[in-house]
């Protein structure tokens, strides 16, 4: 479904991103990463700040197509992840390791289920990887956001 589609039917709105939010989403995404790394805290803990910072640099690559996900609707976290290959042309695969990380932090948010070391690892490892590649898409597509 192309990102006019989930407009028209009420999932995304349209927004002018300005360079400032953009700059923000990318440097909280920065800083839940690197507190995502710390040993301290549960695997619980870690993915959900990792995941976090996968959320904003999927919404950054949203911001700079012109719009926002419609959060009074269910579901705009996925929204925004499963339009990645539309905004930044992720390859499916990573889709559905990125989806696999929403679904963890689902179960551990939702049902208690513990997330282990290597899952939130992995995570973290995903996250730093899409921050770069959303920064690289930016600077290729939409350097004023940069």
């Amino acid at each position: 479904m192309s990102l006019e589609n989930l407009l028209r039917i009420g999932k995304l709105k349209a927004h002018a991103a300005e360079r400032v939010e953009v700059v923000r989403l990318l440097g909280a995404a920065e800083r839940g990463l690197r507190d995502a790394a710390s040993p301290a805290l549960s695997g619980d803990s870690r993915l959900d700040l990792a995941y976090r910072a996968i959320v904003q640099a999927a919404l950054v690559a949203m911001l700079a197509h012109g719009f926002r996900p419609a959060t009074s609707e269910p579901g705009h976290h996925q929204v925004l992840i499963q339009a990645l290959p539309k905004t930044i042309d992720l390859p499916p695969e990573r889709l559905q390791m990125l989806e696999a990380y929403r679904a963890a932090r689902n179960q551990s948010g939702y049902r208690g289920i513990p997330v282990s070391d290597a899952v939130a690892e992995a995570c973290i490892e995903d996250g730093h990887r899409l921050l770069a590649e959303v920064r690289a898409w930016l600077q290729a597509h939409r350097a004023d956001l940069a």
